[in-house]
């Protein structure tokens, strides 16, 4: 089942900090770790996840730092303090909205309706 863009896009930013609580990743890591996690809802294109990762580090959000991988040097991304002010502000304001919309569709499978 497809999941209309616009529900998914507000949530993302909460959704990368949160995998960042846990631990440091790069972004192909962050991609797949959402698309595990989720059921293959959350399919992040790196045009859509790199954009969004460097607004949460232009506020603080979010530090980066270089590790080398193999031949490679991969990109890593951290948490700040203000990042976790950030998740925990960003996971009430989702809590509040997601009790709304259950309380809407709660009441329109009582009233015997559909949508």
């Amino acid at each position: 089942m497809a999941i209309e863009k616009s529900l998914i896009s507000g949530s993302t930013a909460m959704l990368i900090l949160k995998l960042l609580s846990e631990k440091d990743m790069y972004g192909y890591e962050m991609i797949e770790a959402l698309k595990e996690r989720s059921n293959n809802v959350f399919e992040l294109k790196a045009g859509t996840l790199y954009p969004l990762l460097h607004g949460l580090e232009e506020k603080g959000a979010l530090t980066v730092y270089e590790k080398p991988a193999g031949a490679k040097v991969r990109k890593y991304y951290s948490i700040t303090r203000q990042g976790s002010r950030i998740l925990a502000e960003k996971e009430r304001e989702w809590r509040t909205y997601s009790q709304a919309v259950a309380d809407v569709l709660g009441m329109f499978a009582v009233e015997g309706g559909g949508v």
